[in-house]
């Protein structure tokens, strides 16, 4: 099983070690050398083993072929460099604020999921999220997490960690270890995160799991999601989150993807935050989403137009972009609007809402101030 891969990422050549976040980027020709002497079985060069001991403190064995703990990617002419990937929308758990609505558990069958991760890594997919609903549920996560693993993919998982106590979990992730897991904490009490959670005994499976993750050396996120019915345990949570990893907190709330603005009253109105200037994304360009069927769009809040890759096969992936430049332009209510102009140096407007997004709100009849700088109309008397 490979230590280390070496592949392209956009316009760089990257030499990267699964579970650290260290790197090291290489010019062309040392990525060409190391293509070169894996196919040939010829040992790791010298540069390398240096390298690797520098980065990581990771000794390479001598005189063993490069291959043999080297993973050297091909390049791929798609241009892709990351996507995420949701295995099953089903969950556990049922929390009100949740993006998905209505969470069914349903999914490709084995051969259909191997194609599509085959897919990813020929498209130049680097970075992979696995995502759900909670995609530690799905009966097949740990082989698709393995096979993902050993096609040369740095994987993230976003899970609620109920599951990661579990040995068949705790083994897929240790023998394989992904870049980090991404956890959200709901509360800092059975109480809270229980009613929060809609699921009995979640909090003590959630903790019980953070500790066995931790014991095995895995690197967690944490991510306090700020609502409602937790605004009172906000500290707590974030004692409780830096104590296990980096945290970050979270706490405005979107719409559904079918526009549904039912996640919207569980705003903590105290804490929300201004939205940042919206200043583009590679979405639907170097990015792209797929749902648990394999329908590629250009992120996981526009999933129309899509592409069903299981029909057309990767070349599907070509006509993202066009799809991207489409849903990106102001129309559908932001026509005209100035803060969407660019200025003439050529820098962004001043809008903070992606189109996608401002159409799931427009969708959800959300008050203007959620998504947008211009005030709501005033009522025609």
């Amino acid at each position: 099983m490979h230590q280390l891969i070496a592949s392209p990422f956009l316009d760089e050549y990257l030499v990267l070690r699964p579970g650290h976040d260290t790197g090291v980027q290489i010019p062309l020709t040392r990525y060409l050398e190391l293509s070169k002497a894996a196919s040939t079985d010829d040992d790791a060069p010298q540069w390398l083993v240096d390298a690797a001991h520098q980065a990581w403190a990771l000794d390479l064995p001598a005189h063993r072929p490069l291959r043999d703990t080297v993973l050297v990617r091909a390049p791929s002419p798609y241009g892709m460099a990351r996507a995420s990937y949701e295995i099953n929308k089903g969950c556990d758990y049922d929390c009100p604020h949740c993006y998905l609505g209505l969470k069914r558990f349903e999914g490709m069958p084995w051969d259909d999921k191997v194609r599509l991760l085959d897919i990813m890594r020929d498209a130049g997919v680097l970075w992979l999220q696995i995502t759900g609903g909670e995609p530690l549920i799905d009966r097949e996560f740990p082989e698709a997490y393995a096979y993902a693993y050993d096609l040369g993919i740095m994987l993230t998982i976003s899970t609620n960690g109920s599951q990661l106590h579990k040995p068949k979990i705790l083994e897929t992730l240790t023998s394989r270890p992904p870049h980090h897991l991404s956890l959200s904490i709901y509360g800092a009490t059975a109480e809270t995160y229980d009613g929060f959670t809609g699921n009995r005994g979640a909090f003590d499976r959630f903790t019980r799991g953070l500790d066995a993750a931790r014991e095995a050396g895995l690197r967690l996120r944490m991510n306090v999601i700020v609502a409602a019915d937790n605004a009172d345990e906000v500290d707590a949570m974030v004692t409780l989150a830096e104590s296990y990893g980096e945290c970050s907190v979270f706490t405005n709330m979107s719409p559904t993807i079918t526009g549904d603005a039912a996640p919207i009253p569980e705003q903590a109105a105290k804490y929300l935050r201004p939205r940042k200037i919206f200043t583009g994304c590679n979405s639907g360009h170097t990015f792209f989403h797929a749902d648990p069927f394999g329908h590629a769009s250009i992120c996981k809040i526009a999933r129309d137009p899509h592409i069903a890759l299981m029909q057309e096969g990767i070349e599907g992936l070509k006509r993202l972009g066009g799809i991207a430049d489409g849903l990106q332009l102001r129309t559908g209510g932001c026509t005209g609007c100035a803060f969407g102009q660019k200025d003439a140096d050529g820098n962004p407007g001043g809008c903070t809402t992606c189109r996608p997004m401002a159409k799931l709100y427009q969708e959800a009849k959300a008050p203007r101030k959620m998504y947008c700088q211009h005030p709501d109309p005033e009522p025609v008397r």
